[in-house]
Parts: structure tokens; sequence; C-alpha cells
């Protein structure tokens, strides 16, 4: 699948005209028309493609409706990108943000425009008749996070992205606070109890990495006919420093969900993330629950988006009954330590 965009989808469409007076006022623009198009894939935050003649933009906003608390992070997104792309290749760069919210309603940032596909449930036509192509992507992905968790951080000046201290902690208390935001329906009382217990059971932290967040498939991109290198990672909106097995739990988690493009086992898949990072896995059983109980919390606020009539896109539909079999997932990934 292509990383190409459609028509704006209805409900999403920006004002056109506010728009360009904005963008010709701060940036170097071709003298050609604007023209809107919006990616198909987003399910969370707002992504178009902004051309003017040949020369290409992304731009980012929130979803409309309530948001959760620290997600959707314009500002943070262009920080992270300012001080990662010139130590993580795949980074694409920042190129502006916008916090007036007279312009399009909310915070957006303009990003470099990265060409290439993106595999999401099914790998690319463009590499699909190559040899064992689906565990060389999935292995691509793997090295991708193990490269961005080496970085240095303290040598790059990324440790100014967030507090050294107390990240697990604070990952599961603002989890929980979104939860208690979103909560609804009869999965309430046990996505209450697995939040506390795994604040109880929350393991020590043992590296300090820059941190995604959101680190997914179909947030990676790749040249068309090459399975074996991850080229652009998108959506920094949620990235920080902190402890980088948070990543590669919900990272696992994610892949799981997607059997049409991931064939390695568990064990497999750890032994190369720790194989290439060099980071300690030991207690990643309590990561991979807490990716899968977050999950659940995802799918409840997309699903309520949905509810509220905020988002027409039909996909959030089904979520409601996926949020028990991601509970049932994580009591057993506890009751298992």
């Amino acid at each position: 699948m292509t990383d190409g965009a459609g028509e704006v989808r209805d409900g999403d469409h920006l004002d056109e005209p506010v728009l360009e007076r904005h963008l010709r006022g701060v940036l170097e623009l071709a003298d050609a028309p604007m023209q809107v198009r919006q990616f198909a894939g987003g399910r969370a935050n707002l992504t178009y493609l902004i051309t003017f003649g040949d020369q290409e933009l992304v731009l980012r906003r929130p979803p409309r409706g309530t948001l959760a608390p620290g997600a959707h992070d314009m500002a943070r997104e262009h920080r992270v990108l300012s001080l990662l792309s010139p130590v993580y290749p795949r980074a694409p760069r920042a190129l502006h943000l916008c916090e007036d919210p007279d312009v399009l309603g909310a915070p957006f940032v303009v990003l470099e425009r990265r060409n290439g596909v993106v595999v999401r449930d099914a790998i690319a036509s463009s590499m699909a008749h190559q040899p064992d192509v689906t565990r060389r992507v999935d292995l691509a992905l793997l090295d991708a996070a193990a490269d961005l968790h080496r970085i240095d951080v303290h040598a790059n000046g990324l440790d100014a992205l967030g507090r050294t201290e107390g990240f697990g902690q604070r990952q599961v208390d603002g989890w929980l606070a979104r939860w208690q935001q979103a909560a609804r329906g009869d999965t309430t009382s046990r996505m209450d109890d697995l939040g506390h217990r795994l604040r109880d059971l929350l393991p020590p932290q043992l590296r300090l990495s820059v941190v995604h967040n959101d680190l997914k498939l179909d947030n990676c991109q790749f040249q068309p006919r090459d399975p074996d290198t991850v080229t652009s990672v998108f959506d920094w909106d949620m990235g920080t420093i902190g402890d980088p097995l948070f990543d590669i739990g919900s990272l696992l988690v994610a892949m799981r969900a997607a059997p049409n493009v991931w064939v390695l086992s568990l064990d497999d898949a750890v032994e190369r993330y720790a194989g290439r990072s060099g980071i300690d896995v030991t207690h990643i059983d309590w990561y991979l629950a807490f990716g899968t109980w977050r999950t659940a919390v995802v799918l409840q606020q997309l699903y309520n988006r949905y509810l509220d009539g905020h988002s027409t896109d039909q996909r959030y539909a089904s979520y409601g009954a996926s949020i028990h079999d991601y509970v049932d997932r994580t009591t057993l990934l506890l009751e298992s330590r």
C-alpha cells in the first residue's frame, strides 16, 4: 500500500484560504495554487498533503472533539523532530509550528514530505514478490526501533525533551487518567483494576532513550522495493525520553493484531531487538501487558469519538467489541507474572 493521499473526508475539511495566506507568510512556497488532500491511514491526528505545484508538504493537526490529556501535541511533535531529525535520519524535518487557533481552530505542524510505501494490512505489491519478504519487513521494523533507542540522549541534546526520572510512573498514571476520562461500558471496572495492578507491578527503568510512544508498522515507511530498511518514522506528537521498553512492548502488541504482516515469534522478535539495542528485556511481559491495556484505552477513545459524532470514520464503529479482547489479554499477561 502506498502512502498516497485522497479526497478530504467529510468533516475534516480545512479553511483553505486562511491556511494558504498563513503558509505563504511563513514559508517559501512555489507560485502555484494550493491543493489539499488527506492521508487515509491516520486514525487519530488528521494528516494532509499540501501541494503548491511540485512542492509538497505534510500538515498534521489534532482531531476534533475532546482530546486526551497529553495526546495530539503538535508543539511536542515540532520540538521532538527539530532535535531528532539531525541524528535519526528516519525522522522527517519539522518546517513550521502554528499555535494560533484563528488559522485552523487548533495548533498544527508542517513537515517535510517523505515518499515511499506504508505497510498496513498487507505487504506492498512493489515488494511482495521478494523472498521471505514479510519476515524482512518485520526485522526492519525492530531494527528501526532499536536504532532509535540506541541514540545517546545526553550527547545530542535530546535530554531536553523530558524529565529523566519517573517516566514509567508518569506513563501509567497518565494512561489511567486517560482511561478515567474515556471510560464507558461494561469493561470499566476491569480496566480500572488492571490499570492499578500495572502501577503496582511497574519494573525499574534500566535505560534512558528517545521514546516514540506510538511505534507501529503503519507509522513507518519503506522504499517501494526495499523491505529491509525503514526509511521514515512518523507521528511524533507523543515523543519524549524515557524507558524504551514501553515502545517495544506497544509495538509488539500492535504487530500481534496484524497477522498478515507479522510472522516472527515473540521470542525471535525480542531477541532481535535486544541484540541490536543492547537493552535488558528481562521484564518484557510487564511491558506487553501495559501495551495491551493501553491499546484498550485508545480503542475506547476512538470508539467514543465515533459515538459522539466527532468522526464519521466507519473503522471506529467496530472498536467497542474489540476492547473486551484486549482486557482479557492483559489479564492473562499479568497472571503469568
